[in-house]
């Protein structure tokens, strides 16, 4: 498959997630380096993981959710670089601030993106529900079952991934970038993993 010289990108996203957050910042400074634009997808894991036990992960995936309804009414209202936008101030206080007030944190982050104060209220009023979920399965509908996020789509071809810990930065975020593009250039390509040694570290 011949690679396009502009990649068309899709990311999709819980705001909530830390590993998701870390492959986001990665994506995020690729694209500058190599100028081309990302479509920012919300998601949600408490959609993917419904009818399952979340056990302590049940109130993050709530809380995610409703982080999802708010960057959904964004999207809505305001276009694809809002979400970008909003996503980056969450995503700036939730993790590399490791904050918990997520009440506060969207009305902090809405004020940031220069976005209005109301769209808080798409948080819990199911308005943007159906939006959300629609984004989630078109997620996983790309990516296939029994995966997660992140999800990154180049040219068409899905991935869950890469998980990665801390982001990579500069030639790095280059080499692993062009690395990921080569694999989704080969049409039988599924999947290359090793074991976790680090937790997620925001840098």
């Amino acid at each position: 498959m011949t690679e396009r010289a502009t990649p068309a990108v899709q990311f999709w996203f819980d705001p909530i997630c830390p590993w998701t957050w870390i492959t986001s910042r990665w994506v995020s400074e690729v694209a500058e380096l190599r100028g081309f634009e990302v479509e920012w997808n919300p998601f949600s894991l408490a959609v993917l993981n419904e009818g399952s036990d979340a056990g302590d992960h049940a109130e993050g995936q709530r809380q995610g959710h409703r982080m999802g309804q708010v960057l959904t009414a964004a999207r809505a209202s305001h276009g694809g670089r809002a979400v970008a936008d909003l996503y980056t101030a969450l995503g700036n206080r939730l993790h590399s601030a490791e904050r918990t007030d997520v009440d506060a944190v969207i009305a902090e982050s809405l004020a940031e993106a220069g976005l209005p104060a109301e769209l808080s209220a798409a948080a819990d009023s199911g308005e943007h529900e159906a939006e959300l979920v629609a984004s989630t399965r078109r997620g996983i509908e790309l990516v296939g079952p029994g995966v997660g996020i992140p999800i990154i789509v180049i040219d068409g071809i899905a991935f869950f991934g890469p998980v990665i810990s801390p982001a990579p930065h500069g030639e790095d975020a280059l080499t692993l970038w062009d690395g990921v593009r080569a694999a989704a250039s080969i049409p039988g390509f599924f999947e290359l993993k090793r074991g976790r040694e680090v937790g997620p570290q925001f840098n």
